[in-house]
């Protein structure tokens, strides 16, 4: 779709000023690994903290799958000192193992040796574990080893009153919900370039297969690696991650509340496909319940609009009660050229990205236009750097370079408007511009001629880099936090856990009922 930004918008000077404020965070999904370059099936090291109430270090499905989250900031490099402190003392306390570099999974030998990650024993912590146990369940293991990187993103709380006025409107969470969802459906109808640029997940072990009933055009390579010719991000493929039922939902991203309507009646419809696993067995659970979505996070998407939730709320209510305070966009593999899976020229991509997405005109999404976006990213993240590839929207069919010369163009237009920051936002667009006529400058076809060269000499790729970044990290000084701070922050989610599980009381079934009781209520927007 051939949309050009609303220059009128940027006519004063306070809301070019205030447009430079962005908001972000970052989470980092990465395996702990051992020197063999294995999956590690040791227990997330208690020196780090509990992974339940930790603010920075955590787990994701696996004890094994490491998540790194950034508190907000303002300032890019601030960002990635403290993604880069928290990468520095975690190595401190994992021994002899490393993090893996690749979205895509080192070698798994058998499913067994991914164990679950552990919450403690209070009622809020088992739920996660039996939500983890469910995702196995139903989609198995391995797909859930995949890491990715989530960037959080919001525009500065001064640019919405300046933006309501120049739409003669009221500020308030409706308004500021109203846009962030125009967005949202404008990064649907150009998803396909995050994977285009990003994606470097062209390559995978082959163990992976094992577990996989994928039918793609693989391709060997004589390290024991396959992959895909044309492929950017098989970490975005349905390789191992199918749902027809999710497919099915026709969420839709035109309002709030045709949003949460559509998640929520999802939460509480029955699958019968998962209802055959069964949900209980006594005190063994499987799964949380055999609904097509055991809770909202379950259902996936590039992009999610976002508010931080309050003690006992839903992710949805937390929406209903106040709307969008944040986007996160989950269509980032880890780049496997940066130390911490992100640098800061992609982070300035983002926000000119997501700024064009705002301020273009977005019109409403029916399910058919949906479903072609939907369509679009799927033949980019297997196909993208085919020649001659057309992607089709509601304008019709344009190439693939078409159609990154005009996002480009727009973007620039952008970059000139962020004042003092402007330079290095049209650095950033430089960096990526010769992937815009050659897909050999993408990440994913980086990351293959890697591959190639290193087959050659029967290198391991993922672990050369694994113990390189380990080195430079551990070489070198905490720029933000000190190791004290991170002390001091483990000791705090010991006992705030503690403190938790102290005040559990009733059976977790019992829990859990009241849980989706209360999920079935609706807040009042704010």
């Amino acid at each position: 779709m051939k949309q050009t930004i609303r220059l009128e918008q940027f006519e004063q000077a306070d809301i070019r000023t205030a447009l430079a404020k962005m908001n972000r965070g970052i989470e980092r999904e990465t395996l702990r690994i051992t020197s063999e370059g294995q999956l590690a099936t040791t227990m997330h090291p208690a020196a780090l903290g509990a992974t339940l109430t930790h603010p920075l270090i955590t787990t994701d499905y696996a004890e094994a799958l490491m998540e790194f989250i950034t508190p907000v900031s303002t300032s890019i490099s601030t960002t990635l000192a403290q993604l880069r402190d928290v990468h520095r003392f975690s190595y401190q306390h994992i021994g002899e193992e490393y993090l893996w570099p690749l979205s895509m999974p080192c070698y798994l030998n058998d499913t067994s040796d991914i164990r679950l990650a552990q919450f403690g024993k209070s009622h809020v912590g088992r739920m996660k574990t039996v939500y983890r146990q469910g995702l196995t369940h139903r989609y198995g293991a391995v797909m859930q080893t995949i890491s990715g990187v989530h960037f959080n993103w919001s525009v500065s709380d001064e640019l919405w009153p300046l933006l309501a006025a120049a739409d003669s409107r009221e500020n308030n969470a409706d308004y500021r919900s109203e846009r962030y969802f125009g967005l949202i459906r404008n990064f649907k109808r150009w998803a396909w370039v995050i994977p285009y640029l990003f994606g470097a997940s062209p390559v995978l072990c082959k163990s992976f297969l094992k577990h996989s009933s994928a039918n793609l055009d693989f391709h060997e390579l004589s390290s024991g690696m396959v992959y895909v010719p044309h492929a950017t991000s098989l970490r975005m493929s349905d390789l191992g991650y199918t749902n027809k039922e999710q497919a099915a939902l026709n969420i839709t991203y035109n309002s709030l509340d045709d949003y949460v309507a559509g998640l929520r009646r999802a939460v509480f419809t029955r699958s019968d496909q998962f209802a055959n696993i069964g949900v209980r067995n006594g005190d063994n659970w499987q799964q949380l319940n055999a609904n097509i979505l055991q809770i909202e996070n379950e259902f996936y998407s590039p992009i999610r609009p976002k508010r931080v939730t309050e003690s006992g709320e839903t992710p949805t209510q937390a929406l209903e009660r106040a709307g969008i305070q944040y986007i996160e966009v989950r269509a980032l593999d880890v780049n496997p050229f940066s130390d911490v899976g992100i640098t800061a020229e992609q982070m300035r991509f983002l926000d000119l990205f997501l700024l064009f997405c705002l301020f273009t005109d977005s019109p409403e999404l029916n399910i058919e236009c949906q479903q072609a976006t939907e369509k679009n990213v799927n033949k980019i993240v297997l196909r993208g750097r085919e020649p001659g590839l057309t992607l089709t929207d509601e304008v019709g069919e344009l190439s693939v370079q078409e159609r990154l010369q005009h996002l480009f163009a727009e973007l620039e237009k952008l970059a000139t408007l962020l004042g003092e920051e402007s330079a290095v936002y049209q650095q950033a667009l430089q960096a990526f511009a010769p992937a815009i006529d050659n897909p050999e400058a993408t990440f994913s076809a980086r990351l293959l001629r890697m591959y190639e060269e290193a087959s050659k000499l029967y290198q391991h790729v993922g672990m050369r880099l694994a113990v390189e970044y380990r080195d430079e990290l551990m070489n070198s000084e905490f720029e933000h936090y000190s190791e004290s701070d991170f002390q001091k922050m483990a000791a705090e989610s010991l006992a705030a856990q503690a403190e938790i599980e102290a005040k559990d009381t009733g059976s977790f079934g019992d829990f859990l009922t009241a849980y989706f009781e209360r999920a079935l209520d609706k807040k009042k927007r704010a």
